[in-house]
């Protein structure tokens, strides 16, 4: 019977995952944990994890790219530019609430702004040169709300 289950939610995990992530926490909070299929569980929420410290990375890119250009764009300061600092300050600040992931982002912060760096000057047409090599801000001055950026 077991094995039929696993079997079961094998397929369920190909066809449906979110049915498949449901039932997976029904097994669990029933205590049948020898019905749940460990292998791809385990493999989830490693992704789960991998895709987590990938949005991180992705937006700091976003947010650092945004902070250059408001820097070194003033002419060019308005709404939009606004809008996405303060989102992904804010989208940020709530991933980071996992320690895990803020040491991840402190971790990555030197090549998420390498990364930015380059965006900036793609997005801005001005020489990457223009932006300084190394990060100026430290990860909590990043993602402060002052406001203004």
């Amino acid at each position: 019977m077991v094995q039929r289950n696993l079997h079961t939610l094998d397929t369920l995990y190909e066809t449906d995952e979110t049915a498949w992530l449901e039932h997976t926490a029904d097994l669990a909070r029933a205590g049948r944990l020898g019905e749940i299929d460990a292998l791809t569980l385990a493999e989830y929420l490693t992704d789960m994890a991998r895709r987590d410290r990938r949005e991180v990375y992705s937006r700091l890119v976003v947010l650092l790219a945004h902070l250059l250009k408001w820097e070194h764009q003033p002419e060019r300061q308005g709404g939009p530019w606004q809008a996405t600092i303060l989102e992904q300050q804010r989208e940020l600040r709530q991933l980071l609430e996992s320690g895990t992931l803020r040491r991840h982002a402190a971790t990555v912060l030197t090549d998420a702004y390498a990364d930015a760096r380059k965006q900036a000057a793609a997005e801005t047409g001005l020489a990457r040169g223009t932006f300084p090599e190394t990060c100026s801000w430290d990860l909590d001055a990043t993602l402060a709300d002052q406001g203004e950026p």
